[in-house]
């Protein structure tokens, strides 16, 4: 049986022209969740979106499979700039996305190519007819990144106040 320290160990990095997409260990959400720094992260991280997911981390085991949560590396430094992930499991065929970049990497296209990423992994799973993120359209580059990714507004979010945007299905 696999626990959820060793279970990232059998999940492929998803990389993309600049960025590697692994999955978290267990060891590195336990370090943000105590507020700890590892030497491979970037000065500013975790942000705070990761220090919210990562103590879900160990309530949600399958956030560290194939479909979960990953940790965006810039293979040109070697250092963990932000996050991604997907809820999983799928509800009703739909997953939601997540992202967030280090302040200090903001600006240079590193979201929506990880987005783009995550979100075409996403489409490999039988299990998913759906990807979809929610957004405060008080946050413009949240949005942007969404845009350049492809999404496009689906209608009111399940919080008040924000916006579901839903990714285009393959091939489309």
């Amino acid at each position: 049986m696999t626990d959820a320290s060793d279970a990232g160990a059998a999940v492929a990095d998803l990389r993309t022209e600049r960025l590697l997409l692994r999955v978290w260990t267990a060891v590195e959400a336990a370090t943000v969740a105590e507020g700890g720094r590892l030497d491979d992260w970037a000065e500013d991280f975790p942000d705070a979106g990761d220090k919210v997911i990562a103590p879900l981390i160990a309530a949600e085991p399958a956030w560290l499979g194939p479909f979960g949560h990953r940790l965006i590396v810039e293979r040109a430094s070697g250092l963990v700039v932000g996050s991604l992930g997907l809820f999983w499991p799928p509800a009703d065929g739909a997953v939601e996305l997540g992202y967030g970049v280090a302040p200090s990497r903001r600006g240079r296209g590193y979201a929506p190519e990880a987005v783009l990423a995550l979100t075409a992994h996403a489409f490999t799973s039988p299990a998913v007819e759906a990807v979809f993120a929610h957004v405060e359209p008080s946050n413009p580059a949240s949005v942007r990144v969404l845009e350049k990714a492809g999404f496009v507004p689906g209608g009111p979010g399940a919080e008040a106040g924000t916006v579901r945007y839903d990714a285009p299905p393959p091939g489309s």
